[in-house]
């Protein structure tokens, strides 16, 4: 394609408050020249020297640095005191995963020989089963002539472990871990993520390579939500026609789940499955009519909302179904709990089913909300005699269920003090709704049991912990990683470390290493970032457009579906399904401007320069590409405003521009445009730009 290579002269027409001021740019930097000078201006702002804290996420309960590290070479000997198997195969991917971050060759008999011996020393006593609760405290001291790992249980030493990689620092001389004394444990004992499977389809691999990644940041739970009105996703041999018809042929056998509850056991994981009734229940009733309360025939769902096919709690037969369903599923996972939804039942159904009436009457119901306790009860009765734990959504909540059950809060924080105060165990999802495109920072400061929560003392130890939700509206196999990751370590830091720990922007400068660090457990969301943007507009225009994609992040909220109107089959390839809730170098660059108004150092005004003008040439390279890549059509608006916000902190670190009121109120009604959610996206360098405009004189 023609090279968008140019020299030009921006005139003052093209500019805010174009009677004051004329700038002429010539280009004599490539691009790639200025994203070069970007990311230096990152490492500047977050140096990655051994000196700094370290990337250490979820951040320890007691931590002390006490010297000198220990230095790996080729003859690392791994010793464990105590027995377990699960162990000795966690110890052996640790140690691969080691080998591959350093490029030492453990396996080298003959190399090692030549080393001086490397001893990590690994001691626990006891392997319990993976269950709410199990201790997974740890001790971790490390000096110059070897590594100490202590804890009661070996879920514990696995913790230690992800902790000991998360250390490892270079120098001119070798890989090394810095000397730390680490005394850890968990704040909450439960520390989870929702998968939706259901609305978009998520493969085996996808379960497990999040698996290795919730281990990675010690999160314990996996809570699987497994049916849905547009798919039923799990195999049953007693009902065949529920996965047979309700899948469009994606769903998990029983083989896959066997291989995910053991690999996830293998890393001191649980796992806990949904499935979801009496409502979001349409897949059910594909091969199962009977169990609707209005008559089939039923389709799956295309699209996604509330919608009002839903369970008839009435019929003798749907208690004798769940029954035979759920002890075949109790069979498949060990975990105690199983979750059972509750959530979003409109009750149309049941206020149309003149059958349903009589029996509320005859029952002495009064509302919807009376006959699904009702039906809640029965589930409870049922899972209850099978040893089983009823979690569902705040809405089940009801004084007449067991006190055994637990309530997962989503609506808000206040079913969570209500469940809590009066006896139930609960749970929080509520601020923690990853599909939501917010900030890592908005989810780090959403505290399960925050200072002066209205829970009363006696009642404080129910709050078990809580759940990031990673909803499938929009998401696929190959954007779910970056839906989820890095910001559920931000979550899972929340949930694991002392309520003090909450420093938004430390925790940012461990968030962006940790993010690298997650790929080395086959996480893509860094990969296919990239890959999208190849796939928009070819390999070798990717650094124009990423120039523009790196400083956007997704509307917040729902706002994506009131934008257009999603489907199953929606392409979710746009720059919108690209970029990312934490636009890292947009939080650079305003960071570097909130720098300048406070110091006016002239370096800093080199360096914020050098950036906008990057801007500047960046829009008119997109202005070529989008005559050959229609589909970045949509974010021209955004590339433009990025140009005149561009422009515009340019003039206000002019001296020859005049910053008058004309000029001011020129320079706000840019601002405010630049701020418009555009092509389901926002520019986040306003707030910047705003800082250097409001500080001009």
């Amino acid at each position: 394609m023609p090279s968008a290579t140019c020299k030009y002269r921006l005139t003052d027409r093209h500019l805010p408050g174009s009677a004051h001021c004329a700038i002429f740019i010539k280009k004599t930097h490539s691009t790639m020249h200025y994203r070069f000078l970007f990311l230096i201006l990152i490492l500047l702002y977050h140096p990655l020297s051994a000196q700094q804290r370290p990337a250490l996420m979820p951040w320890p309960q007691q931590i002390q640095k006490i010297g000198a590290g220990f230095r790996l070479n080729e003859n690392l000997q791994i010793k464990i005191t105590g027995s377990s198997e699960r162990l000795e195969r966690y110890v052996a991917r640790f140690k691969q995963r080691l080998a591959r971050r350093t490029t030492l060759f453990f396996d080298d008999t003959a190399l090692a020989n030549k080393k001086e011996p490397r001893l990590i020393q690994i001691r626990f006593t006891q392997t319990p089963e993976v269950q709410l609760g199990v201790d997974e405290s740890y001790q971790l001291l490390i000096l110059p002539a070897k590594v100490t790992l202590t804890a009661t249980t070996d879920i514990g030493i696995m913790r230690g472990l992800e902790t000991l990689l998360q250390l490892l620092t270079a120098d001119d001389k070798s890989y090394f871990f810095p000397g730390y004394e680490i005394k850890d444990k968990p704040r909450f004992a439960w520390r989870g993520l929702l998968l939706d499977v259901c609305r978009h389809w998520l493969p085996k691999e996808v379960v497990l390579r999040n698996l290795d990644a919730l281990a990675a940041v010690k999160m314990n739970v996996l809570h699987l939500h497994l049916t849905e009105d547009q798919g039923f996703r799990i195999e049953s041999k007693v009902y065949p026609a529920l996965h047979e018809l309700g899948s469009d042929g994606y769903y998990f056998t029983q083989q896959d789940i066997r291989e995910i509850v053991a690999y996830a056991a293998d890393r001191g994981i649980r796992v806990v499955p949904e499935f979801d009734m009496p409502g979001h229940a349409t897949s059910w009733f594909l091969g199962h009519p009977e169990l609707a309360s209005a008559p089939g025939p039923y389709e799956l769902a295309r699209t996604f909302g509330v919608k009002n096919p839903t369970m008839d709690p009435t019929k003798a037969e749907t208690y004798e179904f769940l029954k035979n369903f759920l002890t075949e599923m109790a069979g498949l996972f060990p975990d105690e709990f199983i979750h059972i939804g509750g959530d979003e039942n409109n009750g149309k159904q049941w206020s149309a089913n003149e059958d349903i009436q009589a029996f509320m009457v005859e029952k002495r119901l009064v509302s919807n909300h009376e006959l699904q306790a009702y039906f809640n009860r029965r589930l409870a009765a049922i899972l209850t005699r099978l040893n089983k734990r009823m979690v569902g959504w705040d809405e089940i909540l009801d004084e007449r269920l067991p006190k055994s059950i637990v309530i997962q809060s989503w609506r808000g924080k206040q079913a969570l003090v209500d469940a809590a105060n009066a006896g139930y165990d609960v749970l929080l999802s509520n601020g923690y709704y990853i599909d939501l495109f917010q900030p890592a920072a908005y989810h780090y400061l959403n505290d399960p049991l925050p200072a002066g929560a209205p829970i009363e003392p006696q009642a404080r130890t129910h709050v078990l912990g809580g759940e990031a939700t990673m909803w499938a509206e929009l998401i696929t196999p190959e954007t779910v990683d970056g839906r989820i990751w890095p910001r559920t370590a931000a979550i899972a830091e929340r949930l694991w470390s002392p309520a003090a720990v909450k420093d938004v922007d430390d925790m940012y400068n461990r968030l962006r290493r940790v993010a690298v660090q997650l790929e080395n457990v086959g996480l893509q969301h860094m990969k296919n970032y990239e890959m999208m943007m190849r796939r928009l507009v070819g390999e070798e225009n990717v650094p124009v457009l990423r120039t523009l994609v790196d400083l956007l992040e997704p509307v917040e909220g729902y706002k994506r579906h009131g934008a257009r109107k999603y489907t199953v089959f929606s392409p979710l390839t746009r720059v919108a399904d690209i970029a990312r809730s934490d636009a890292f170098e947009a939080m650079n660059f305003n960071k570097l401007a909130e720098s300048y108004v406070a110091n006016h150092d002239m370096t800093t005004k080199e360096e914020l320069k050098a950036l906008l003008l990057t801007w500047v040439d960046n829009h008119q390279q997109m202005k070529t590409l989008v005559r050959h890549y229609p589909a970045i059509a949509e974010v021209m608006p955004l590339s433009e405003d990025l140009w005149r916000l561009a422009i515009l902190g340019l003039q206000a670190m002019s001296n020859t521009t005049v910053h008058d009121a004309e000029w001011r109120a020129s320079a706000e009604q840019a601002l405010t445009d630049a701020a418009m959610i555009k092509a389901e996206c926002e520019l986040k360098v306003v707030e910047g730009i705003r800082a250097l405009v409001e500080a001009a004189r």
